[in-house]
């Protein structure tokens, strides 16, 4: 972070300047988003534990950074002769009204983002029930004033400010309005935001089908509704011809008695027996002799 300041020094004129006149806009927006990611990370409501613990490696590392910005910010103002070491250093040493009171502010400003950063760093010093961790969060609070004189700071002091960066300041004093509004909630009221925010998404509902627009006559008056004409079908070809079978021959039925084509004998039909010649008996002819 040391380093920072110097290779800004040693860099081109064209970065120096641009640096010289985003450094303050960037220090303000570090350090809005690290006040919003702390209140973030304070709420058991809204984050589960591992959620809490990576809202305070976020606010950690943008703290660094506006100390960073802000270390930058001074040297480069100290450097092209804009404010006096002094100005720089003691606070409301140049005076406390007009530019001389801004600068005074912004000197604050920076020993309150100093005192919260150490705090911060040294957190596990004060982790033990007890008075020292009423002291930590009182010492840490200090980053909300620091916050305030900041942006009052980089409104007014030096150059009239950009329309963009004017509405950078309006998002920067947004961000911090909401998230100490809700931290400030009761807990019923974070309970509600929280199952706000962690429901499941709803699915869409089915889109309705398009109503069709009635047809209106010539006197403007409404019809019912005439579908358009359907396109005739075409006729399926005909099926391919088959050849016929040949006719098969009815199955003969042999008879039960005798040679085809003759019936049974029928004992009813049998010729009466001839009458035997005279002077032989009759029992020879039907008897055999006897």
């Amino acid at each position: 972070m040391v380093l920072i300041p110097a290779l800004a020094l040693a860099s081109g004129d064209a970065l120096r300047a641009a640096l010289d006149h985003t450094g303050g806009v960037l220090a303000l927006v570090s350090l809005t988003a690290a006040v919003v990611w702390g209140l973030i990370a304070t709420h058991r409501v809204l984050l589960e534990p591992r959620h809490r613990l990576l809202a305070q490696g976020v606010h950690r590392a943008l703290g660094t950074g506006s100390l960073g910005f802000l270390l930058l910010h001074v040297t480069l103002k100290v450097a092209a002769g804009h404010v006096s070491p002094a100005g720089a250093l003691v606070p409301f040493g140049l005076g406390v009204r007009g530019s001389a009171g801004l600068i005074g502010l912004g000197t604050l400003a920076a020993y309150l983002l100093v005192v919260a950063g150490a705090t911060g760093a040294a957190r596990s010093a004060f982790a033990v029930p007890g008075q020292a961790a009423g002291s930590w969060r009182a010492l840490h609070a200090l980053a909300y004033p620091a916050w305030c004189a900041a942006l009052l700071h980089g409104l007014n002091a030096g150059r009239p400010a950009a329309g963009w960066v004017v509405a950078l300041y309006a998002l920067c004093l947004a961000a911090v309005g909401c998230a100490v509004a809700v931290r400030l909630l009761p807990q019923a009221g974070r309970r509600r935001i929280a199952r706000v925010l962690m429901a499941p998404p709803q699915p869409a509902p089915p889109r309705a089908a398009p109503t069709v627009p009635r047809q209106r006559t010539a006197y403007g008056q409404r019809t019912t509704y005439e579908p358009p004409p359907t396109r005739p079908v075409p006729p399926a070809p005909p099926a391919p011809s088959l050849p016929r079978p040949a006719p098969v021959p009815p199955y003969e039925i042999a008879p039960a008695y005798g040679p085809p084509y003759e019936s049974a004998p029928d004992p009813s039909r049998q010729p009466a027996p001839s009458p035997p010649p005279p002077g032989e008996p009759w029992h020879a002819r039907v008897g055999g002799g006897r």
